[in-house]
């Protein structure tokens, strides 16, 4: 048994997993999860940077993170950055913050091995489930990209591609910086051009339509999993492995985008920092569904972090 930390920096947010982990008997065991919104990749769309105070707030979770990791002893760190690190010119900077803060170098994998990831820690535990049929299909929504992974016991094809609810929300969102509340039917028709054009994408490399099962991933699907379940209250255990039927995303997608600042806070289970992102989130995941022609996504509270952990020990 080994003891490890994951660290997962992605475009909107980062987290942190310390688990007690055997890959030779399967054997899991969470001790500590937490996630700090950060919006690393603010700007870096227009930009090409990392901005300075998105650069800071990272920091000041790596800060906390840190000591969360030497309180619970873990024997291990992995810590992997994703789409906005990538694509930003300064990424040099990110990476001396996270060393001198984690002691650990980040490692700033490509959309490749961030599928790969992903499927590992979506699946593990799907194995020898009779009702969900094989292979599945992985989408990860992410803040800058979403990736697509497809296999049954292995990964057989992956695809990462620019389209999450970030760089969408600041693409197509934004007025003279602020976010349009609601957006309006032009707006949201752009962004739905835009994913179209990423599945286009996926779907050279990606089978999306031969599926047996659609897991969906990441903050915006397990969101929508807690409107559709009406829960007062973010609850993980309640989302793991919910079904969440097309129509109830159809429609949970409709009201998002009708709905004001005011109105998708007041939502108990939004976290603050997807208040503005998760409108475009659901049209991603809207249109996922509709190009794939799943009935239902199954949600995973576990994805690329747990992943990370599995590779660390």
């Amino acid at each position: 048994m080994t003891r490890v930390a994951a660290v997962d920096c992605g475009t909107n947010s980062i987290r942190l997993l310390v688990a007690d982990v055997d890959p030779a008997t399967g054997s899991f065991t969470e001790l500590d999860r937490r996630m700090t919104i950060v919006r690393l990749g603010q700007g870096v769309d227009r930009t090409g940077r990392l901005a300075p105070e998105a650069l800071e707030r990272t920091f000041a979770a790596c800060r906390e993170y840190a000591a969360a990791i030497g309180e619970l002893g873990a024997e291990r760190i992995r810590f992997v950055a994703t789409s906005a690190s990538r694509d930003a010119e300064n990424s040099a900077e990110f990476t001396a913050g996270v060393r001198e803060i984690l002691g650990v170098e980040p490692e700033v994998i490509t959309g490749d091995q961030e599928a790969q990831l992903s499927f590992d820690g979506a699946t593990k535990e799907l194995a020898g489930r009779d009702d969900l049929a094989k292979p599945y299909l992985v989408v990860d929504i992410g803040g800058g990209s979403t990736e697509f992974v497809l296999g049954a016991d292995r990964v057989e094809a992956a695809r990462s591609v620019d389209i999450g609810c970030v760089r969408m929300t600041e693409r197509h969102l934004l007025d003279d910086g602020a976010v349009v509340d609601p957006p309006g039917h032009e707006r949201a028709a752009a962004i739905r051009a835009d994913v179209e054009a990423a599945l286009d994408l996926a779907e050279r490399t990606v089978p999306l339509t031969g599926a047996g099962t659609l897991v969906g991933l990441a903050g915006t699907v397990t969101t929508i999993a807690g409107i559709a379940l009406e829960l007062e209250q973010y609850d993980s255990e309640a989302i793991h492995h919910s079904r969440i039927a097309l129509g109830q995303v159809r429609a949970i997608t409709e009201h998002l985008l009708r709905s004001t600042h005011e109105e998708r806070a007041a939502i108990p289970v939004m976290h603050p920092g997807r208040v503005d992102v998760i409108g475009a989130g659901a049209l991603v995941l809207l249109a996922v569904m509709e190009r794939t022609g799943a009935h239902e996504v199954v949600v995973s509270e576990h994805d690329i972090l747990d992943g990370i952990a599995w590779s660390a020990a």
